[in-house]
């Protein structure tokens, strides 16, 4: 089966309101299936360049499409807390009409948390606190019953979202990450689509049975999550564009990392190869917030018309 193909964007790369404005709508008009965008201040080494706050750029993206799906891929729960990213993941989906898929991750980018004051927190302790934070939003989310809530990092006394998320359980939640004692298991509880990042077939494939595995100790069948792999692209029309943007990287190796390498055909062919590994949903790094033209030709070459 042929994963569905989206677009995920680097918003740390020097995205603004013109850049953004028009990579949406030529998302939409080529047919692409979602638009995704991270969620960072800043790259982990200067230079700084514009960085268009996430929520503000989605609110404004579900209004202004018509059928995208979109969201972070993902939003750290060390930058916001959980309250306030129910709250505006439960806005952003009802004035789109149910088109946002909520992205959450632990963090992990220490040179942006040290710049702006976020505290990323030691693993374990990070881990924990994401744990609370997406049982935090799993049930603000799910339940109109007021929510109790104790944990070490964060407490509710009979905290109700108002008003409630028109799509019943409000937009479904995303666990992003390739951790096989951490990640994997909060999404095995919570989530209704994990997405593994930058993994070669084999990788996912293991790590996907890995997931059903713990999908059944909690209960769940394997359909219950969708399965999705943000992944990047090194694309030319002809092997000459590709050789020169790989800029002496290894073709071989940028495969084993999980990149996707070649001309239209290669590239479809490798897209396959990941829809046979089960990945359902496959959102394509696109780096170059400005080349429309190559975001046109890569539509021509993956998307069937």
């Amino acid at each position: 089966m042929k994963p569905e193909i989206a677009l995920m964007i680097e918003g740390q790369n020097g995205l603004n309101w013109p850049r953004w404005q028009r990579i949406a709508r030529a998302a939409e008009d080529l047919g692409f299936y979602g638009l995704f965008r991270s969620d960072h201040f800043t790259n982990p080494d200067p230079p700084d360049l514009d960085a268009l706050e996430l929520w503000i750029s989605l609110a404004w993206l579900a209004s202004h499409t018509r059928r995208l799906i979109f969201g972070p891929l993902v939003t750290p729960l060390s930058f916001r807390h959980p309250v306030l990213t129910a709250w505006m993941a439960a806005a952003v989906d009802d004035l789109s009409g149910g088109r946002l898929i909520l992205g959450l991750g632990a963090g992990w980018q220490v040179r942006e948390h040290e710049m702006f004051g976020f505290d990323l927190l030691p693993p374990r302790e990070r881990f924990l606190r994401f744990r609370e934070g997406v049982e935090v939003i799993y049930r603000l989310l799910r339940s109109a019953k007021p929510v109790d809530f104790q944990g070490r990092f964060f407490q509710l006394k009979g905290a109700t979202l108002r008003p409630r998320p028109q799509r019943p359980g409000g937009p479904p939640l995303l666990i992003g990450g390739n951790g096989l004692r951490q990640t994997l298991r909060i999404a095995a509880r919570y989530a209704d689509e994990w997405n593994a990042v930058l993994v070669p077939p084999e990788r996912f494939r293991m790590l996907n049975m890995q997931l059903n595995e713990y999908l059944a100790q909690e209960g769940r069948p394997p359909e219950q999550v969708r399965r999705s792999l943000m992944t990047g692209l090194v694309f030319g029309r002809d092997p000459e564009e590709v050789r020169r943007k790989r800029s002496g990287r290894s073709e071989d190796a940028l495969r084993a990392r999980g990149v996707l390498v070649g001309t239209p055909s290669e590239i479809r062919e490798q897209i396959e190869n990941l829809g046979e590994a089960g990945v359902e949903r496959l959102m394509i790094q696109w780096l170059d917030l400005d080349d429309l033209e190559g975001l046109e030709h890569l539509a021509r070459a993956v998307l069937e018309r």
